[in-house]
């Protein structure tokens, strides 16, 4: 057992983390749209309108804040005209980004934005400028937000919906430095201010434009980006990274070593690297904070599983997976001046899934219980919290702690994940700035490979836990491989 101090300051609050810093993605990829999220209306799995009833309470149980579609690479292909009107009548496509699978277009705005309705959190549409045109990505604004007598409007109510729906989040393009057009930095920003300027606010709707950003540690396409575009123009600029530490050799969700699981997580440690460097460039030419950074892709990557699709991207996902995201919330959760919308990637059965499915069977992966236990920090306020700490693999950045805290209606709420494989940590946090009078904890924790699987859907789930209050002294002792949530009251 190794002993830690620590000291969290209910009144200092740093800065609001915004819901969306929970967010979600979901990409014509694999089994993430068909037969994931969406499995029509015919089957006989319960569903409503052909969306899958388990998932939706699923993403409402974790209070799924916004989910963004419909790619990744996918968008930049994209044509959403084919994707509306009678299902039967919709253009049979190749999908080219993934696979060479027919795309039958049956899963498009309407049941996109019905999604969202039934899961109650914000659309985040990602619109199309590799093979688009301003044209078409403005009809579409026109298309799902214009509430006067208009071509759009038109055809969206011969479609079946009268009322405009409510759009906030709109992506420009999706890795405009790769397969959203191989552009160069100065090249995009000049079509990103051109398809800015043409998708207008309408029916009630104020669009938050969010520009294709860097790729990891691509400081240049930060800096052009925001020397070239002016703030009122541009809301957000996402970034994306995922924790691989080899592209040529990813490994197995489930077969890993030791060696292995430290370099992961010392990848993982490195994003709060990249957001101090990416903030450090948009401070120079945004003092203000007008620009968000915005995380719409994170999240591991591993080989897929045998006998699978290699196009499709199915892993399993395993405590591993966990103790990544449990980091990189609290990294994110410290970083919420700057960052304002995270989004895992993905949603179902690609990447690291928060669910995964076959045929009627569905899961929760440790992934999930992770947001689970995060859930409160959403729309809270990130107050000071220190941690004594650990380094737990000589010549990488691996703290064998990671923590973070908010307070939202006077409740103050501490997540913390202990990444050591052997060690128990005792933990003693001085509480400031609350009447601590009542705690309650929940915990995640089994061994590093541990997952579930369809056999045994509930091997690895959230349990209740004990911790320690007395006289504003807060105990823990976290076992190894373990993510766990304290709440005071």
């Amino acid at each position: 057992m190794r002993t830690f101090k620590m000291l969290v300051n209910a009144e200092d609050k740093l800065s609001h983390i915004n819901k969306e810093i929970y967010g979600h993605f979901s990409e014509h990829l694999g089994r993430c749209i068909y037969n994931g999220i969406y499995v029509g209306e015919a089957s006989q799995i319960p569903n409503i309108h052909g969306i899958r009833k388990d998932v939706v309470e699923a993403f409402k149980e974790i209070k799924m804040p916004v989910l963004r579609w419909p790619g990744g690479c996918f968008a930049d292909e994209y044509h959403w005209k084919d994707g509306v009107g009678e299902k039967s009548k919709r253009k049979k496509l190749v999908n080219k980004s993934w696979g060479s699978v027919t795309e039958d277009n049956s899963f498009g705005t309407h049941e996109f934005m019905e999604l969202c309705e039934l899961v109650g959190c914000e659309p985040y549409i990602a619109g199309n400028v590799g093979s688009g045109t301003v044209q078409e990505l403005a009809e579409w604004v026109e298309y799902m937000t214009a509430d006067n007598v208009c071509p759009m409007s038109d055809l969206r109510h011969e479609n079946g919906r009268e009322e405009p729906w409510k759009l906030r989040y709109l992506g420009i393009g999706n890795e405009a430095w790769g397969c959203g057009g191989n552009m160069t930095p100065e090249y995009y920003a000049s079509e990103y201010k051109k398809y800015a300027t043409f998708c207008r606010d309408l029916g009630g709707s104020k669009l938050y434009k969010i520009a294709c950003g860097p790729s990891g540690a691509d400081y240049n396409w930060t800096d052009v980006m925001m020397k070239s575009v002016p703030a009122w123009l541009m809301n957000g600029l996402s970034l994306h990274f995922y924790s691989i530490p080899d592209w040529n050799k990813k490994g197995f969700a489930l077969e890993f070593d030791e060696s292995e699981y430290y370099e992961l997580m010392n990848i993982v440690n490195y994003t709060d690297e990249l957001l101090k460097l990416h903030t450090g460039i948009m401070n120079r030419y945004d003092p203000k904070g007008e620009v968000a950074l915005i995380v719409d892709e994170w999240g591991t990557w591993f080989d897929v599983e045998p006998g699978t699709n290699p196009a499709f991207l199915y892993q399993q996902n395993t405590m591993r997976d966990a103790l990544v995201a449990a980091v990189s919330l609290n990294i994110f959760n410290r970083h919420t001046d700057r960052v304002k919308m995270a989004n895992l990637a993905q949603a179902v059965n690609v990447l690291q899934a928060l669910i995964l499915t076959e045929g009627e069977k569905m899961l929760k992966t440790p992934t999930y219980h992770v947001f689970d236990l995060y859930k409160e920090h959403q729309d809270a306020e990130n107050v000071y919290c220190w941690l004594e700490n650990e380094n737990l693999s000589e010549g990488k950045n691996v703290p064998m702690l990671s923590a973070s805290a908010s307070v939202k209606n006077g409740v103050l709420t501490i997540t913390a994940a202990n990444c050591s494989l052997s060690d128990e940590a005792e933990i003693s946090c001085e509480l400031c700035g609350i009447d601590a009078g009542e705690v309650s904890a929940r915990i995640l924790t089994d061994e590093i490979h541990a997952h579930n699987d369809f056999d045994r859907p509930d091997s690895v789930t959230v349990k209740p836990f004990t911790a320690a209050l007395e006289n504003s002294k807060l105990g823990l002792k976290l076992p190894p491989c373990s993510v766990v949530e304290v709440t005071i009251r």
